[in-house]
């Protein structure tokens, strides 16, 4: 039998290592093109495109293990069956659930490793990962200065190049400057024919060699602004440096991003979650009383002078008014006004602060959920793949996207009423693993039983099993 279990572990590790790889790239790519905007233009250099890349590639993974799994799982059995290596072990007295275990301790440990690799690495990667995207997102786009138009890059400086020539369009033909650095507006312009542009000190500066050229200087005349001067000076030849620092890439202290959910661990989630539910538990105990001074009750004396008291709780006093104050109805609507602003603000916050603790319950949740999802996945490829008798990578690859895409759409949606509270959070969270789990218990039960699922034979005896019911019904009535 250990013969039977290495030769089933080899026929499955080849492709769970080929599909693994290959969603892992689809899944980068597709989350490299969601932040392409924010990368393109800004001259990041090869060592923080390659640190993306890595943090990308080390969070997708709990995404692109179950996946994998489900088309490997469907892919070797699937071979085995084709090629009728799956009948021969079975005519040698081998159950279809003996012929699954191997895989299925394999996945068992891949769901631990999942699991571990989910709670440990991934909120470590997180923080390197959003806190670095973060840093990109602050950061200039790199020095791009285009013909006929103004670019305003360089802190205090406004420039327009009418022409550009040269192999790398150094060479400048009417340029024009606005020098605010004065903090007095457009009080300096440089005007110049031609001139060229290269970096100096390392590539930290920006030098602008102008030739033939003039310089307006505006000096206001501090009691008439009418009768402000100009200084123009002539010039053959300019050179003007630009520091290039406002382009570097500073990063930010990480600590700032720890307190998001996606940067903690299981018991750092769990300790924010109790914190929060025990806040709020508090605040809806304190909602009552806070509001007390809000309600009065009026007692009129012998003279029919009203009397202002406040009562505790709920509490209204039944006297009768002889008398209708206007002073004393404006100040009761003012109090009204101030209980309804009061209440509606308490309870958005009360509902924000609910939805958040529900929020880090999801997470929690989540890093549970993603890991099973390898075994549910195991539970429904390799049965599948049995079943159908099919290998390589056409029906198996088709099964496996349409499975995957179901479960990921009900996770999606579960999720979505967990945060809105249409149901709780962990009903939310769990919801796809419930609803899919008898569909794979159902595909091994037929694939223990040899069925043909998708043979027409299999549809027309489940319609038969589905009449009978019918029948009786209808005889009984």
């Amino acid at each position: 039998m250990k013969k039977l279990d290495k030769l089933i572990l080899q026929a499955f590790a080849g492709p769970f290592l080929l599909t693994f790889a290959v969603v892992q790239f689809i899944l980068l790519m597709v989350t490299m093109l969601k932040y392409m905007d924010d990368l393109i233009g800004k001259d990041l250099g090869w060592q923080v495109i390659t640190k993306l890349i890595f943090f990308f590639s080390v969070i997708t993974i709990p995404t692109a293990l179950p996946l994998a799994v489900l088309l490997s799982s469907l892919m070797t059995y699937g071979n085995l069956g084709e090629h009728h290596e799956l009948t021969a072990i079975k005519s040698s007295g081998i159950s279809l659930t003996r012929i699954l275990r191997p895989v299925f301790l394999l996945s068992v440990a891949l769901a631990g490793m999942a699991f571990w690799f989910n709670n440990s690495i991934v909120p470590s990667a997180n923080l390197e990962t959003f806190s670095l995207l973060w840093d990109v997102r602050q950061q200039k786009l790199a020095l791009d200065i285009k013909e006929g138009v103004f670019y305003n890059g360089l802190p205090g400086y406004t420039i327009k190049v009418n022409q550009k020539e040269g192999e790398n369009g150094d060479l400048l033909k009417g340029v024009m400057i606005y020098d605010h650095t004065n903090g007095r507006g457009n009080s300096t312009v440089i005007l110049a024919d031609s001139g060229r542009m290269f970096t100096r000190f390392g590539g930290d500066y920006l030098a602008l060699e102008l030739f033939h050229g003039r310089t307006y200087v505006e000096q206001p005349d501090s009691r008439d602004r009418a009768g402000a001067s100009f200084i123009r000076q002539g010039f053959d030849r300019n050179l003007i440096t630009f520091s290039l620092s406002s382009f570097n890439l500073d990063l930010t202290d990480k600590k700032l991003f720890a307190e998001n959910k996606m940067m903690k661990n299981i018991p750092q989630l769990q300790q924010f979650t109790d914190s929060l539910h025990d806040k709020l538990v508090v605040e809806r105990q304190l909602f009552p009383r806070q509001l007390n001074p809000y309600y009065v009750y009026l007692r009129l004396d012998t003279t029919g002078r009203a009397l202002n008291r406040r009562v505790e709780g709920w509490q209204v006093s039944t006297a009768k008014l002889p008398v209708l104050n206007t002073t004393l109805v404006d100040q009761a609507e003012n109090r009204v006004r101030n209980l309804r602003t009061y209440v509606g603000s308490t309870s958005e916050h009360m509902s924000n602060l609910a939805k958040e603790t529900g929020n880090y319950r999801i997470e929690i949740y989540k890093k549970y959920t993603q890991s099973v999802a390898v075994l549910l996945m195991f539970l429904i490829g390799a049965p599948l793949g049995a079943i159908i008798k099919k290998g390589g990578l056409g029906v198996p690859v088709l099964i496996s996207i349409v499975f995957f895409i179901i479960y990921y759409v009900l996770s999606i949606i579960g999720e979505k009423y967990g945060r809105e509270g249409v149901m709780p959070a962990a009903s939310g969270v769990w919801m796809a693993t419930v609803l899919l789990l008898p569909v794979g218990i159902f595909f091994l039960n037929q694939a223990r039983r040899d069925s043909g699922l998708l043979d027409t034979d299999f549809f027309g005896r489940l319609f038969r099993k589905l009449k009978w019911p019918l029948r009786g019904y209808k005889r009984a009535v």
